[in-house]
């Protein structure tokens, strides 16, 4: 209970945070939103362009490429290529390129038992959260969605390997792929996957009382890269000891994929539109609600300038007032009747127009002055405030 009232007290912050002046702390967070969708469109654009203008090539075209590119020695950038081939362990082959013991350097699936070069084991434990009665609740969690909360411990393992023609190997020619530095998702496939309960403990239920989350079960999942699959390369091409390599371009959102050339151009295109349509709408939002931020400030500031500059025409009144009202409440003062104030002098003005009667005459007159003026006890705006006699 205690966590739940901690993060309900967190969400009225942050939404009193949003709306402050106005606001206008809204209106930049969604400034902030619109200019990262535009530079993330910018980037993605980016990627789109050298995709399209990248060859698609066959292995055995590389050295043919490579040779070209050395004779006119242009750069690197111009070697941005996409191979699709089959993968093939680098074991397979040695350094005359003849075929060897394949099974000398591949990895093996300890559950499916197929052959990869790429083995990635995930262990993630799932923890439940306290959701109230009848399954719903107004935590902070239930805005953003977040229902159930997930640890992953992952274990990575890769074996050189490379991309051959499909259908021609030993025959055809090869291209290794380095991943060094390479940081991007992997075409991996699902070979195991299996979700573990955890047995509740006699504490389970007391966690779940007070709101504490407790493990619910832990999930198994198996992925790898099997030797023969098809897939694609998308990176700089370039020639080390005269066989051709790939290497990943940073710029680029993808490495080694499932798709083909026209696949991937068209989910960038797809990426890109709704990058660019989100930030116009963002930017719109933020255009608009940093603008009522601006003009509801802009009238606050001319409303205190105005009443800044008639505070020296009643500079006389307001003292003759605060004598008369020192000189009313020379004595003692009936209980709830202090202003809530100075806790000095009888209250004898209430505010417009919420009505309420809470500070003296002097202490009004000083809550007028300021910028933003709200009554002491509601928090609402005020707009002037009349002088209580009586009879």
């Amino acid at each position: 209970m205690a966590s739940r009232a901690h993060e309900q007290a967190l969400a009225a912050m942050l939404s009193h945070l949003a709306l402050s002046f106005d606001g206008a702390i809204l209106g930049a967070a969604l400034a902030y939103a619109a200019v990262r969708s535009f530079l993330n469109f910018t980037a993605n654009s980016k990627s789109l362009a050298k995709i399209r203008k990248a060859p698609t090539l066959s292995v055995s075209d590389l050295r043919s490429l490579l040779q070209n590119h050395d004779q006119d020695h242009q750069d690197q950038e111009q070697k941005l290529v996409i191979v699709r081939g089959q993968v093939e362990a680098k074991s397979a082959v040695d350094g005359s390129g003849k075929k060897s013991s394949r099974d000398s350097n591949v990895l093996l699936s300890h559950e499916s038992g197929d052959k990869a070069v790429i083995l990635q084991r995930t262990q993630t434990c799932i923890y439940n959260e306290w959701k109230g009665f009848f399954g719903w609740t107004s935590d902070l969690r239930s805005i953003f969605g977040r229902s159930l909360k997930e640890q992953e411990t992952t274990f990575l393992r890769t074996v050189p390997f490379t991309l051959v023609e499909g259908g021609q190997w030993p025959q055809s020619d090869y291209v290794i792929v380095n991943m060094d530095g390479s940081s991007h998702p992997l075409p991996l496939t699902m070979v195991y996957h299996q979700l573990q309960p955890i047995v509740a403990s006699r504490y389970t239920f007391i966690q779940a009382l007070f709101g504490h989350e407790y493990p619910v079960g832990v999930l198994h999942e198996e992925k790898i890269l099997p030797l023969g699959k098809c897939i694609s390369a998308v990176g700089i091409c370039n020639s080390k000891d005269g066989i051709p390599e790939i290497k990943s371009c940073k710029e680029l959102p993808y490495f080694l994929a499932d798709m083909t050339k026209d696949e991937m151009v068209a989910d960038l295109a797809f990426k890109a539109k709704i990058l660019l349509w989100s930030g116009i709408v963002l930017g719109s939002l933020s255009i608009g609600v940093l603008g009522f931020a601006v003009m509801r400030n802009w009238n606050k500031w001319k409303a205190w300038r105005q009443r800044r500059s008639q505070q020296p025409i009643h500079t006389t009144s307001d003292e003759d007032v605060s004598q008369i009202d020192d000189n009313e409440d020379a004595g003692d003062v009936p209980e709830g009747q202090l202003c809530v104030i100075c806790l000095m002098r009888r209250r004898r003005a209430a505010f417009i127009p919420c009505g309420h009667l809470a500070c003296c005459h002097t202490c009004a007159v000083s809550v007028e002055s300021e910028v933003s003026p709200k009554c002491p006890l509601c928090r609402q705006a005020v707009r002037n405030s009349i002088r209580i006699f009586e009879c």
